[in-house]
């Protein structure tokens, strides 16, 4: 069969993701020992830094699994629910005919890290602070920023500036968005 792509092949396996960030965190990972859910974890933590427009700890993550003890499939469901008081109600004695689109009405209960964390207690072999070191050191010391994100950023400045307030500070440096490959610096307290 004919590719233009180079077939992949590792003595550690393989590990892919949307950004080269968290694929590298999670390579190294395996590198050191660590298995594909350790991995997994390593590279989902790094991309809520690397890519916030996509991910995040208030997100969420579906996980499907192989459990080669019990040679059988899994799933950890890291969606989350509705909040209790999101009701049609409620939301009618705000004023409002439908959902918003954005900020904290819509929001779900955060499913995301708890699924991460479940995953890695369950099936991961190394610790929590070895496989977040990756995404800590990106949040403490910045990051080169891809095209999507700036250009993402750009299209929510204004909700920045106005309702993301503490976020404008490290997404708008200088009032407006950071330029491309450009690294983001890190927030002004430390990530930790």
């Amino acid at each position: 069969m004919f590719t233009t792509r180079p077939e992949i092949i590792g003595t550690f396996g393989v590990v892919a993701s949307t950004h080269w960030l968290a694929s590298a965190a999670g390579m190294a990972v395996l590198e050191k020992g660590g298995n594909a859910f350790d991995a997994a974890v390593a590279a989902g933590f790094v991309l809520q830094v690397v890519e916030p427009h996509l991910n995040g700890p208030g997100g969420e993550v579906p996980i499907l699994l192989w459990d080669a003890r019990r040679e059988r499939a899994e799933v950890i469901c890291g969606q989350g629910v509705a909040p209790a008081a999101a009701t049609i109600d409620r939301f009618r004695s705000l004023g409002l005919a439908i959902v918003p689109g954005s900020g904290l009405l819509p929001a779900v209960v955060p499913g995301a890290f708890d699924a991460w964390m479940l995953m890695l207690r369950d099936y991961g072999t190394m610790r929590v602070g070895e496989v977040l070191d990756y995404a800590i050191g990106y949040a403490e010391r910045g990051y080169p920023l891809v095209p999507r994100i700036c250009e993402t950023i750009a299209g929510v400045r204004q909700l920045f500036l106005e309702e993301w307030v503490s976020s404008a500070r490290v997404y708008l440096p200088g009032g407006g968005p950071p330029a491309r490959r450009r690294p983001l610096a890190p927030p002004p307290r430390p990530a930790r």
